[in-house]
């Protein structure tokens, strides 16, 4: 008796059981016996039959008690655990086994959250405080574990994931700097509304404020940046923890979530139960629409001669696309979007006017600006699409539905509020909207507006912008295009098409460069059966390269696409612009030998560095150097057909190309730059 209390008291968790299942255990027994249950209901008698104990059926195994003194961990309770949570009492031949309530550790029910909250791909890299949660990840297969080169990629991974796939990412990482490498990813996802839950590990709950090695404050570093952060102090909370961090993600307006994970909290022991529910007092997202402001607009819409809908991001984080076009087609109203609404109906529609705002077509600008109603849904009326306020749709009323009654009447007052998530309100909508009576010219006139002026880049026969995505619109019918942020996003928005399951993935809010490969990387994990598509300046590739090794590793096919034009084009061209033509610090060729101020690119600049072709083969990849226009389509096909590895794709382009129209800064949106004349330098 005494060996086998000696034994029982060794029971550890994450033991061999005979079998070869993994099994999380640990006991705590007031009493013990001679009789137990195995994790396979097989009845474990120690030196003696099994002979009338209860549940046994006949399948025994009789073990020396000193072979449990050299084997301790070899059987498992998990059965019996489980058994006694019903019955709660055993009865052996010498005596009674009262068992507590299972435990382990918090590691442990790290892992089991992710999989009740059905998490297919986490993105994760380890570090010393970390490092128990990935032993607990050891060999796990409910899901697939990403490993990144950079936490930013990492995080950036997770959003691209969550967009394309309308799942929650899921980030795991150190403390101190794997946690702060984090930030600009969660900004990143909390400007454009993306639900993340990230995990950071933390130093002991006895070390947190003593400064000990990679301590930080990240929860008071992201809580401006992020829809909660909190960290986990008791055992206890950690299962509730959790189950709120996914909820509070994903309801309302989605947005990032941070839980911050002391060691100490992860080894100890305790409750397995992981909660089915939540009850959060103070959050309680709203539900339902109010039908009373919808019938307000309703009667607006009838009424209105030159009605317009504004249609932003909100339309396709609800999935509301299908139901946004079904209600355009049936009140035969114009339709212009942000760039982050851009796809909410298909692009070739002929409701479909384009994008407004600074970078907008003619025609989706003058019907912002000329309309007498605007209809706008999921957008918050930032000053990239507003431009002058004052000026804003200033002849119109407004309706305005979004799902954060924050946002509303915040940049621009309007006529009629309504909180509601987009897709439910539009399809509410749809119910009750009477088609206007007077709209057909306006309909037309924007129509013939948006044929006669749309967006062309003019070069003299060299190969532009325009040429590349026209070339990915013929070669791809559908697919996800991710960008990183300035010229190559804004000609994206300008000129990709989107139909069918297309989607365009881009910073819209923070503007983060470096977002474009490491989201594609997410998007094609998440949806591995469309192409994926990675747009980026040459500026912005640079700064999450190195991400590059994750996709050849996960055997991702990707296309890369490198506009490079040798500058930080967006910044260089409004140097162009508004100051004067001085370049300054935007010349990537730039070197010590240079002129210090140079604004003139000329045939004796240096060779570009990196050379991003030899850079795609020390990566064990194809890279493509494409310099004329009938290279294009070619150069794409090649791409297309690598099955389990990226192709980058370097494109040459003109160094000094403006991205046009453009709205400058506090102008009104009909005082539109579409011609720059470069003799004004």
């Amino acid at each position: 008796m005494e060996v086998l209390t000696r034994a029982w008291r060794k029971v550890a968790s994450e033991r061999q059981t005979e079998s070869g299942k993994r099994v999380g255990f640990d006991g705590i027994f007031r009493r013990y016996t001679e009789t137990d249950i195995d994790a396979h209901g097989m009845c474990v008698c120690i030196g003696q039959s099994a002979e009338g104990i209860p549940n046994s059926g006949g399948n025994t195994v009789s073990i020396a008690p000193d072979s449990m003194e050299s084997c301790p961990g070899l059987f498992s309770l998990e059965s019996l655990c489980r058994t006694e949570r019903r019955r709660r009492k055993y009865y052996g031949q010498r005596g009674i086994l009262e068992v507590n309530e299972m435990k382990i550790k918090g590691t442990q029910l790290f892992v089991k959250a992710l999989v009740e909250e059905k998490v297919d791909t986490l993105f994760a890299y380890p570090g010393g405080m970390a490092i128990d949660l990935f032993d607990a990840l050891y060999g796990e297969k409910d899901f697939r574990v990403v490993l990144p080169r950079h936490e930013q990629g990492l995080v950036h991974a997770a959003d691209g994931y969550a967009r394309a796939t309308g799942k929650t990412g899921v980030c795991l990482v150190t403390s101190g700097p794997g946690a702060t490498n984090l930030v600009t990813g969660i900004a990143t996802a909390n400007y454009d509304s993306v639900p993340l839950v990230c995990f950071t590990g933390q130093v002991p709950t006895n070390l947190i404020g003593n400064d000990a090695f990679q301590e930080v404050d990240i929860v008071g570093i992201c809580r401006s940046i992020c829809k909660y952060a909190v960290t986990v102090r008791r055992r206890e909370d950690l299962g509730r923890i959790i189950k709120e961090a996914f909820y509070i993600a994903r309801t309302g307006k989605p947005g990032p979530v941070l839980v911050d994970f002391p060691k100490d909290i992860q080894q100890a022991l305790g409750s397995d139960e992981y909660p089915s529910e939540v009850s959060i007092r103070g959050y309680k997202p709203s539900t339902g629409v109010h039908m009373g402001q919808l019938k307000k607009a309703a009667e607006m819409v009838a009424n209105a001669k030159r009605p317009l809908f504004l249609v932003g991001g909100g339309v396709n984080i609800s999935r509301g696309g299908a139901a946004m076009t079904k209600l355009a087609e049936a009140l035969n109203i114009p339709v212009v979007t942000t760039i982050m609404g851009k796809g909410a109906l298909p692009t070739d529609h002929p409701l479909y006017i384009g994008n407004m705002g600074m970078h907008g077509n003619v025609a989706s600008n003058t019907a912002v600006s000329e309309c007498d109603l605007l209809f706008s849904i999921g957008t918050r009326f930032n000053d990239r699409i507003t431009g002058k306020i004052s000026e804003f749709a200033k002849n119109a009323k407004i309706v305005h539905i979004d799902i954060d009654a924050a946002s509303i009447s915040r940049n621009i007052v309007v006529d009629v509020p309504i909180v509601a998530d987009a897709r439910e309100a539009i399809e509410k909508f749809a119910e009750i909207a009477v088609k206007p009576k007077h709209a057909e010219e306006w309909v037309e006139r924007l129509q013939k507006l948006r044929d006669e002026k749309p967006i062309e880049i003019r070069t003299d026969g060299h190969m532009n912008p325009q040429d590349i995505i026209g070339a990915i619109n013929e070669h791809f019918k559908e697919a996800i295009v991710t960008t990183d942020v300035g010229q190559n996003q804004m000609w994206t928005t300008q000129f990709l098409q989107l139909r069918g399951r297309s989607k365009l993935l881009t910073s819209g809010g923070l503007g983060t460069m470096g977002y474009g490969l490491p989201a594609a990387i997410g998007a094609k994990l998440g949806c591995p059966d469309l192409p994926v598509i990675s747009i980026s300046g040459d500026g912005g590739f640079q700064m999450n390269e190195q991400e590059l090794a994750t996709a050849v590793c996960e055997e991702l096919p990707l296309i890369i696409c490198i506009l490079n034009n040798s500058y930080l084009g967006n910044v260089r061209q409004w140097q162009e612009m508004f100051f004067g033509g001085r370049y300054s610090c935007t010349c990537l060729k730039k070197r010590r030998s240079c002129a210090q101020w140079c604004s003139n690119p000329n045939a004796q600049c240096p060779e570009y560095i990196p050379d991003f072709v030899k850079l795609a083969e020390s990566y064990g990849i194809e890279g493509i150097r494409v310099t004329k226009r009938e290279e294009i389509g070619p150069a794409l096909e090649r791409a297309k057909a690598c099955a389990n590895k990226p192709t980058l794709i370097e494109f040459i382009i003109d160094r000094e190309l403006d991205i046009l129209p453009m709205v400058p800064g506090g102008n009104a949106l009909s005082d539109m730059v579409t011609e720059y004349k470069k003799e004004n330098k």
